[in-house]
């Protein structure tokens, strides 16, 4: 196949698929379906939430293969191509659900996803991207990690990759869905561009408005089926509502409210928490409140308080009764607006999450009744025709809108004393839509207050009775009756002149700019990958001290040399685990491996051995190391098992063979060779300046080239990686080689320092190397770390290790300060992983 199309005639049309069809586990996502897009116009996809439109444009974009059917882009048939080629092509695809990498910043997201000769024309990377993230009006720093983001940042990053590639077809998925009003109309304006330009534009959406005002043609798809193709001008929404649903809709929106005045049953007073400030409010049984403004003035900020999760002052009172935090926490059914990160657990099944807040009422005695929890669950999916393949099917297999659908499921199912929905229509379809709209009217009636925030005004006229509108953490207008339209909704979001309400973060406008500078530098620091760095280094340097107080001995040149000798040997192995862990994996074989491979170099380097059975030697344990790290990539990539699972059993197989090999400690080690080896320039050891060279390359390696940001692409979410063109399967397998090499030149520096084949010295470096990586800041979830923090780990390790000696501390203590510092680590990368994802979720 040939990626390098040429250009195509204006007559050519740009994308042509002819009868794809596809199935996941025997459930057909699309069947016999075509499609004909056209240079320069913008052709509508519509259908229902599993309809199959994203599947249909990740098969033109090559993150899916089809099973039948054929594409041919701008002349040229195309076949196997994946992401990447795609983007070369000139395709780019903006997904529903951002193909971005939270643990990578800004800067290197752009770096990850797009081809080189993209910036080969600007005068610099940096100035590239920073034109980029200005043409998509996205306020971030390059170096900000894309984790800190809010939704709406995260889709105009994925709408600033797209556009990079200057592409021929842009495919947008429900692009507009967690947009404010102006960043909305900035990416009307870049499609209409674009259009004029002579791109092709899918869009993918379920508002009828947007399609009336942006589309030339409509395609409308069904069950995976292709139901009609029109001209937008010459189909009714009415038509369109039929195909799409395949029955006819009288109206959205339920009727509003019309019962007797009654007493109210939920009452706010005076409200104030991060992000707001004295909101009050009430609403009576049967009546719907909607929160409007431009998105991020508070509006979910104050969700998240009624839900418990935000602490608040104030008055919340429920049928008479005042509700606080602890309470709503256990009681308020809450549904984000980001159902990714806080409202689905991806991990699980669809049963799973809709039933996890709901298991008191599955109980039998002291037990779950599968029975009571699969009718119960079922049913209520079922109401809401949510499309799974059974309910036990990954929630991560259906499409956003039936995730949203699952959300609803497990609030209704959890019988909550209050709803509180954040954008509660966010990818879904018409249809389910009004499902959803008609069942939160329902659990008004029956008492239960009802809370929507969403930043789509019409949503809001005509789904509630009253509207308050917030800007800037003030509630500036309270709409009722013919006073609530979506006009005055906007206006007075717009219009107000309120000052903006404090939170724990100094605003750049309270403080003059350099300052506000210098702040910005210093919070992405300590929010950055270095940190823990330096947070070791003062450690060591107390400690070193304290230790030094008690024993002036402690930095004679002796026990700096048999130290540094020490973190020679651990380093390298610790670098290998680093990029084992980077990947979002774990090697358990490197402590096994490197007593392997002193045990192989124990037959070959002896002090009577030729040259040719030295260097034979030192060639089979670097053979040996890369086919351990070939088997252990190769049964995690392919053969599907857990990296735990993988590298425990290479574990178990290596050992075995080791004491077969070995039974005994046998086999001395040539001495010249390890006098050469352990050489010192004064104090320090030659290999440990080698082992900072090589952490110096590695580092570099990891933040400067694509292997490092392929490396971290696939441990930070393999999902988005895959998306943006990165080789998992290859990725993983080369970083497991690497681990095995760098574990190689551990088992040099080990076979110095002990001296003979020993089957039993190796297996400790394997919880050793671990501790180091953990104390170094690498996150053991993968996609985020450093060798330099790894290579203080270590250090820091071989100093908590050497104090006890000086301290005169028997071997127990080893064990409880390795245990300490492991658990100091991890409760300091929790909490500042917490409180990194509050604030996250306050931008949302």
């Amino acid at each position: 196949m040939n990626i390098q199309a040429a250009e195509a005639p204006a007559t050519v049309a740009t994308l042509v698929m002819s009868g794809i069809s596809k199935s996941f586990g025997g459930v057909a996502a699309l069947t016999d379906v075509s499609l004909e897009v056209r240079p320069g116009e913008v052709h509508a996809l519509l259908g229902e939430n599993g309809a199959g439109k994203s599947t249909l444009m990740n098969v033109a974009t090559g993150t899916i293969r089809p099973d039948a059917g054929s594409m041919v882009f701008r002349g040229e048939p195309i076949d196997g191509i994946d992401p990447r080629d795609a983007t070369r092509l000139g395709i780019a695809f903006v997904h529903q659900h951002p193909a971005v990498l939270p643990d990578m910043t800004v800067y290197e997201n752009l770096l990850v996803a797009l081809p080189p000769a993209v910036f080969a024309e600007a005068p610099s990377r940096e100035e590239f991207a920073r034109s980029l993230l200005a043409r998509v009006n996205l306020r971030a720093h390059l170096s900000d990690r894309v984790e800190t983001l809010s939704v709406a940042q995260k889709h105009l990053l994925e709408i600033a990759k797209a556009i990079a590639v200057k592409p021929a077809l842009l495919v947008l998925d429900e692009p507009t869905a967690p947009l404010g009003e102006d960043a909305v109309r900035m990416l009307f304006r870049l499609v209409r561009e674009f259009v004029a330009g002579g791109t092709s534009v899918v869009y993918i959406t379920h508002r009828l408005a947007e399609v009336r005002e942006l589309a030339d043609r409509v395609t409308v798809l069904r069950d995976g089926r292709l139901r009609a193709t029109a001209v937008v001008d010459e189909i009714s929404d009415r038509e369109l509502l039929a195909l799409i649903v395949g029955r006819q809709l009288d109206s959205t929106f339920p009727p509003k409210h019309d019962g007797p005045e009654e007493a109210p049953n939920f009452i706010i007073e005076g409200l104030t928490g991060p992000g707001f400030k004295d909101v009050s409010l009430t609403a009576r049984r049967g009546e719907i409140i909607g929160i409007a403004g431009v998105v991020g003035n508070g509006q979910s900020d104050l969700l998240r308080s009624l839900a418990g999760l935000s602490h608040f002052e104030g008055t919340v009172s429920i049928n008479g009764t005042q509700a606080t935090s602890k309470r709503l926490l256990g009681e308020a059914a809450y549904l984000p607006a980001d159902r990714l990160s806080e409202g689905l657990m991806m991990r699980l099944t669809v049963r799973e999450n809709a039933a996890i807040s709901a298991l008191e009422r599955f109980r039998t005695g002291r037990l779950l009744n599968r029975k009571r929890e699969l009718g119960m669950v079922g049913d209520t999916l079922g109401s809401l025709s949510v499309k799974a393949a059974s309910l036990d099917a990954p929630v991560s297999s259906l499409s956003g809108g039936n995730q949203q659908k699952v959300m609803v499921g497990r609030a209704l199912l959890s019988e909550p004393e209050l709803v509180l929905a954040d954008e509660p229509t966010q990818g879904v379809d018409v249809g389910a839509r009004a499902e959803i709209y008609q069942i939160l009217r329902e659990v008004s009636a029956s008492g239960i207050p009802v809370i929507v925030a969403s930043s789509d005004a019409k949503e809001l006229e005509g789904l509630c009775d009253t509207v308050i509108v917030m800007s800037r953490g003030h509630v500036v207008d309270v709409l009722r009756g013919d006073d609530l339209t979506e006009e005055r909704m906007i206006h007075a979001a717009v219009s107000s002149t309120t000052s903006t309400v404090g939170v724990e973060d100094i605003t750049d406008a309270d403080v003059d700019e350099r300052t506000a500078v210098r702040r910005a530098k210093i919070r992405r620091f300590v929010q950055g990958d270095y940190a823990p760095a330096v947070l070791l280094v003062a450690v060591m340097v107390l400690l070193g001290a304290f230790i030094f107080a008690q024993n002036d001995r402690y930095l004679g040149a002796f026990n700096i040399s048999a130290m540094l000798l020490l973190v020679s040997a651990l380093g390298f192995i610790a670098m290998g685990q680093t990029i084992a862990l980077l990947t979002g994996g774990i090697d358990l074989s490197v402590g096994p491996l490197v007593g392997f491979l002193v045990v192989i170099g124990s037959f070959f380097i002896l002090n009577e051995s030729s040259t040719a059975s030295i260097l034979l030697g030192f060639a089979a344990m670097l053979a040996t190391s890369i086919v351990v790290g070939l088997v252990n990539g190769t049964l995690i990539r392919y053969v599907k098992f857990t990296a735990i699972a993988a590298t425990l059993t290479v574990y178990i197989a290596l050992q075995g063979m080791s004491f077969i090999l070995r039974p005994t400690s046998e086999g001395f080690i040539n001495a010249d060779i390890s006098r050469a080896i352990t050489t010192k320039i004064g104090p320090i050891p030659v290999a440990f300046i080698v082992l900072v060279l090589v952490v110096v390359a590695l580092e570099y390696a990891l933040r400067r080239t694509p292997w490092g940001w392929r490396l971290r692409a696939a441990g930070s979410d393999e999902e988005s990686a895959r998306r943006v063109g990165v080789e998992i399967n290859r990725t993983v397998v080369l970083a497991y080689v690497a681990t095995s090499v760098l574990t190689f030149l551990g088992a040099i520096m080990l076979m110095t320092q002990i001296g003979v084949g020993d089957p039993a010295q190796g297996v400790a470096y394997t919880l050793s190397s671990i501790t180091a990586v953990v104390l170094g800041g690498t996150s053991l979830l993968g996609g985020r770390g450093t060798f330099v923090g790894t290579l203080f780990g270590a250090m820091l390790l071989v100093q908590v290790l050497n104090a006890t000696v000086f301290l005169r501390l028997d071997q127990m203590w080893q064990y409880i300060l390795q245990g300490v510092l492991i658990l100091a680590a991890a409760i300091l990368y929790a909490v500042a992983r917490s409180k990194r994802r509050r604030r996250a979720a306050r931008k949302v």
